[in-house]
């Protein structure tokens, strides 16, 4: 390699490394953990699951931080639309406790991760009725 050479690498590194970073957002401390809904079903997430207890998962392959959703597919042994593949979207309440968050299931049935990310956004300025004409999930933490 000369030296031209290892400049346009080093240039091309760079831009890539940027680039990963940008997408490699920390996820907000406030999704991580136990958590129950208004209908005290009983959730668990992490950086790499969505769990709903007792026994749907969703194993989460992207995060994007900046429009608040993640990508996910479905485990092979969910009741319902097992192996596809799902968008998550998430929101922050304000004065809403003991309800932190809510999430809304956006898809949950597409064929690949590309088109579930395609979904139709949902509305967060009506969390009632922003989630495919039904409200958000709200999520407080577990007292289990």
């Amino acid at each position: 390699m000369n030296y031209s050479q290892i400049i346009i690498f080093l240039f091309i590194s760079a831009t890539l490394c940027v680039s990963c970073t940008s997408t490699t957002q920390k996820v907000p401390d406030y999704l991580i953990g136990s958590f129950q809904d208004e209908y005290n079903i009983e959730y668990e997430l992490s950086k790499k699951l969505f769990f709903q207890k007792p026994g749907t998962k969703f194993h989460i392959l992207k995060w994007n931080i900046d429009d608040q959703y993640f990508i996910a597919r479905n485990d092979s042994l969910n009741s319902y639309d097992p192996n596809l593949y799902s968008r998550i979207d998430w929101m922050k309440f304000e004065e809403m406790q003991p309800f932190e968050w809510g999430f809304c299931l956006t898809a949950y049935n597409a064929a690949t991760p590309d088109s579930a990310e395609i979904s139709a956004v949902p509305d967060r300025d009506n969390p009632k009725t922003g989630c495919n004409g039904y409200p958000f999930s709200r999520m407080k933490p577990s007292t289990k």
